[in-house]
Formats: C-alpha cells, sequence, structure tokens
C-alpha cells in the first residue's frame, strides 16, 4: 500500500491533527480544503484548496490533479453541525448538511476511484449522532440524518470495493475539541487522530464496512 493519505477538511480541527499525525508517521500528506492555513502547509506534502466537495466541479478539479497518484488512505472528514429542533424545522440547513456530510464522501470516492488500488483504504468520518439505535435525545434532525446517510453509503461502498481489495470504515472521533462544537468537547484532536489512524490501521477486508469509535468501540447502527 502506497504511503500517501488524503485528507477533506485537513485545514483546522480533526483534520488538521490527522494531517499531523500522518505527517509525523511518515506519510506523505496531501491536504483538501477551501482555504489552507499555516498549519495545514507545514504539514502537507500538497495542499489543494479552493475545493468544496459538494460541488461536482470542484471534485472534478481535484480528480485532474490526482490524476496517476495512488492513494493508500482516503479520509473524508469535512464536515458540518447545525441544529434543528422540533418545531423549528429548517429544512434548508438539513439539506446543507445532507449536501456535505452523506452526499459530498460519496462525491469524492467515485471521483477518486481511479486513484485507489487494492489495499488502499477509505475512512468515513461520521458520528454516533448517525446511529438510530443509539439515539435516546432526539433533535439534531440534520446532522443526524446525514451521519445515518453516511453510514449507509459507506457500507455500500465496503460491500462493491471489497472485491477490488479495498476496505471502508466509518469512524466517530469522538466528542472533540473542535470549533464545530465551540471547543466543548471531552477529547483533544491529536488523541481523536491517534484513535482513528489505529482504527485505519487495523482496518481489512474481513472487518470492512464496519462503524466504529475512534478508542475502537463497535457502535451499533
Amino acid at each position: 500500500m502506497t504511503n500517501k493519505v488524503l485528507i477533506t477538511g485537513a485545514n483546522r480541527g480533526v483534520g488538521l491533527a490527522l494531517a499531523e499525525h500522518y505527517h509525523q508517521a511518515g506519510w506523505g500528506v496531501i491536504g483538501v480544503c477551501r482555504q489552507s492555513s499555516d498549519e495545514l502547509k507545514a504539514v502537507a506534502e500538497r495542499v489543494i484548496e479552493g475545493i468544496d466537495v459538494t460541488q461536482s466541479e470542484d471534485v472534478a478539479r481535484l480528480a485532474r490533479e490526482l490524476e496517476g497518484v495512488t492513494l493508500g488512505v482516503l479520509i473524508n472528514n469535512a464536515g458540518l453541525l447545525r441544529d434543528e429542533s422540533l418545531g423549528e424545522i429548517n429544512f434548508d440547513t438539513i439539506r446543507e448538511q445532507m449536501e456535505i456530510n452523506a452526499y459530498a464522501p460519496l462525491r469524492v470516492c467515485e471521483a477518486l476511484l481511479p486513484n485507489l488500488a487494492k489495499g488502499s483504504k477509505i475512512a468515513n468520518i461520521t458520528s454516533r449522532m448517525g446511529s438510530i439505535a443509539d439515539n435516546d435525545s432526539g433533535g439534531r434532525y440534520g446532522y443526524r440524518a446525514s451521519k445515518a446517510a453516511l453510514n449507509a453509503f459507506g457500507k455500500s461502498l465496503a460491500m462493491d470495493l471489497k472485491p477490488e481489495g479495498i476496505a471502508v470504515a466509518q469512524l466517530h472521533p469522538g466528542f472533540v475539541q473542535t470549533r464545530m462544537v465551540n471547543y466543548g468537547g471531552l477529547i483533544a484532536p491529536e488523541e481523536a487522530a491517534a484513535g482513528i489512524a489505529a482504527r485505519i490501521e487495523a482496518l481489512n477486508l474481513d472487518n470492512t464496512g464496519g462503524f466504529w469509535h475512534s478508542n475502537g468501540e463497535t457502535l451499533p447502527w
């Protein structure tokens, strides 16, 4: 397996922590984002910015720029959290979250299929809030639905790509101290990144399609 990793949403938060982790491990990091950061530029072998993963033309440009590059790991990390509550449902924010949290990873995976080979791995950064069985608090309609959709897409990808020797995982990073949650999480991005990388390392064709917490816990669908 080639030691190149592509990370979407790599300019900050968990994405940046993953970029730093893989850089320190000796991997060639390809950071994909809308706008880069100095921190990402310091660790990435290559930064491809100006990419909105919800836009087909941007993802097509990403694929063109990566022509001939084989990826060992593709991490779909870019995501969005909005809040909707019953009685105040905003269908525009639900659509927005579906676009970036669910449709975009599938769009990226399909566009970059030529960059994947036998032994390559795909990690979709999802959330345990996408678990239907684990929902005991309600709310967050768009986020929950979009992450549940991502989990379904990821499972289908795992089945379709298994004959090609490509494994797929759905990974919940944990409640991470990032801007998305106003830094109110329980673990640092570096801890989440280390756990995600460990789950990717353990991913293979026998366990492909699974849904795990970054700490190794198997999560219910």
